[in-house]
């Protein structure tokens, strides 16, 4: 018989194995079944219950976006980048930069902005001299959607070039080195990138962009808005994550590196180009941080030096429970860690939904330590 089949004696041996996993989801069915009563009894609006669900698929993708990159340098590169953060960071402050120079010289409201009123460097700067404010420039995705997309793209261009340039001068010689002394080098670099964003843009938070309103649906009593940042942010994301697949699916270079991530010392006597395959990786993987970190700041409207430090967290959390080295598991367990976060609201204050999130990495982890993907790497 065999012994992962699922049998009354089967059941009673795992929970006696794993208490906390029972009891954990005991509590997590509790909560559905909560959740659905006070809709049912209309303690809790279905509106605002909507509301939860949009919040946390869209703070997930985020979060399963950068945590692509993380997983990839992972499975291919075998070191865990602390600096994964900064490079979300360095992608928001350049975007942003090249989106405020693009909407502040550009045409905006109908009227053309005065060279001189606009002096280039405070664009450049993101107003960090605190001449230009956001509601000046109107740069959002009604107003102006070509500058919020060239700064997409610059994003994810300016986050490749550094990333490059940081594996030339600092990982490229620690390639026969072990995994820990990558990640300590790695904590070095996150450092280097941090206090560099704050010697040009300082460490000023401050608004970028301004609300352009929200597509509204009626709900019953009432109703959801989805703001256009937000769905911009989703469908970026998603169409983004779906042209990863195709390229690890469908492609040579997706197949060498699934080959390499397998089994690295094979590949590279298959005839595999490993170097290759290491820059390509660092490319995608840092080029979907850069736009994480310019989806992040789009929509929350704000940036700050920390930003991407703070997120990575939650990239880590996400990576973790879907199972390192997996990108299909980072976009799930970013789409966990989101959802858990917003939904746990409905019975917790503001600062314990965090903690409900980890939580939940924690209960699946007892039951599956290698995550929610064991044994799919890089695919």
């Amino acid at each position: 018989m065999d012994g992962n089949e699922i049998t009354p004696s089967n059941v009673v041996q795992r929970a006696r194995e794993k208490p906390l996993l029972v009891v954990g989801s005991i509590v997590l069915l509790l909560m559905l079944g909560d959740i659905v009563l006070d809709v049912a009894t209309g303690q809790l609006k279905f509106s605002n219950l909507v509301v939860l669900l949009w919040r946390g698929l869209v703070n997930g993708l985020t979060y399963g976006l950068a945590g692509i990159g993380l997983s990839m340098t992972y499975s291919i590169l075998n070191f865990a980048n602390f600096s994964h953060g900064d490079y979300l960071t360095v992608g928001a402050f350049g975007g942003w930069s090249a989106t405020w120079v693009i909407a502040g010289l550009g045409v905006t409201s109908g009227a053309l902005l005065e060279f001189a009123a606009r002096p280039f460097g405070d664009l450049l700067l993101i107003g960090a001299a605190g001449n230009v404010y956001a509601p000046e420039i109107d740069a959002n995705v009604i107003m102006n959607p070509l500058s919020i997309f060239i700064g997409l793209a610059i994003a994810a261009i300016s986050t490749i070039a550094i990333a490059l340039l940081i594996d030339w001068f600092v990982y490229s010689d620690m390639r026969e080195d072990s995994g820990i002394v990558r990640l300590i080098a790695s904590i070095g670099v996150a450092f280097g990138l941090r206090y560099l964003i704050v010697f040009f843009y300082t460490q000023q938070p401050r608004a970028v962009t301004d609300s352009p309103g929200a597509f509204t649906i009626g709900m019953g009593s009432g109703s959801v808005n989805f703001g256009y940042h937000q769905i911009t942010l989703v469908v970026v994301a998603v169409a983004t994550m779906l042209a990863v697949h195709f390229t690890l699916q469908q492609t040579k270079l997706g197949k060498a590196m699934r080959a390499m991530s397998d089994n690295e010392d094979l590949a590279r006597i298959t005839g595999i180009p490993t170097e290759k395959v290491i820059t390509w990786t660092w490319i995608i993987g840092a080029g979907l941080a850069g736009m994480a970190g310019y989806l992040a700041v789009l929509e929350a409207g704000t940036i700050a030096f920390n930003r991407g430090w703070l997120l990575l967290l939650f990239v880590f959390a996400a990576v973790i429970l879907g199972g390192i080295g997996s990108i299909y598991g980072a976009i799930y367990g970013g789409l966990v860690i989101g959802l858990t976060d917003t939904l746990s609201q409905i019975w917790l204050p503001d600062g314990l939904t965090q903690a409900a999130a980890f939580g939940i990495m924690i209960l699946v982890l007892l039951y599956r330590p290698q995550g929610l993907f064991a044994g799919r790497t890089t695919a």
